[in-house]
């Protein structure tokens, strides 16, 4: 009889332990929800020689860095600090002109490589009947999409987006997709105009 009560005792003093350990368990990694918007897109009626339709939830200003020139612009997302930076050149049928404009758009991307995971470029055919180039880098990199879009005699547009936030891209990549899905959609919609570059005035 006293050694079961001994036995009884040990068994509930090792259940007793076991039921005080605590097993870590760790958390799944979470991120703060982010609500985006509706995609409602407005065409652009600014004098430029080009024109898309660009976000509702965006606003269109003119580049004022100390570097920039006529015609380029930012599509700005206040709600979530984003900027699409546009910037235009005219190739005035110039081939070695364009050549450098293409070459110069590959080296700006190429400039993320040390930190990018892969970089990742295709080509799209428009409804218009434009050729673009998208340029898609995954990693921790300043800029996590890029295009440009030529008639190769004309007219050069290049697009690259900026967040002015410090989040980890991985966290940003709701939003990231969500603004690939705008500029495809500016790309779709982008046409060339008619433009007297002496008066700084579309001809259509």
């Amino acid at each position: 009889m006293r050694r079961f009560i001994q036995y009884s005792l040990i068994s509930f003093l090792a259940i007793a332990l076991t039921a005080c350990e605590k097993k870590f368990i760790p958390k799944p990694k979470a991120y703060p929800k982010i609500d985006l918007p509706e995609q409602k897109y407005i065409k652009l009626t600014d004098e430029h020689p080009y024109r898309f339709e660009y976000p509702a939830s965006a606003l269109v200003f003119d580049d004022t860095f100390n570097l920039f020139e006529p015609h380029w612009v930012h599509v700005y997302y206040p709600e979530f600090k984003a900027n699409v930076q546009l910037t235009y050149k005219s190739v005035k049928q110039d081939k070695k002109r364009f050549e450098e404009l293409i070459d110069e758009s590959f080296k700006l991307a190429g400039k993320h490589n040390f930190k990018a995971y892969s970089i990742e470029d295709n080509v799209i055919k428009t409804p218009l009947g434009l050729t673009a180039t998208v340029i898609e880098l995954s990693g921790e990199v300043p800029s996590q999409f890029q295009f440009f879009c030529t008639d190769t005699t004309e007219n050069f547009l290049r697009g690259a987006l900026y967040f002015g936030v410090a989040d980890r891209n991985d966290s940003l990549a709701p939003v990231i997709e969500f603004i690939k899905k705008d500029m495809i959609h500016l790309l779709n919609t982008l046409e060339w105009r008619k433009f007297d570059f002496k008066k700084d005035k579309a001809l259509d």
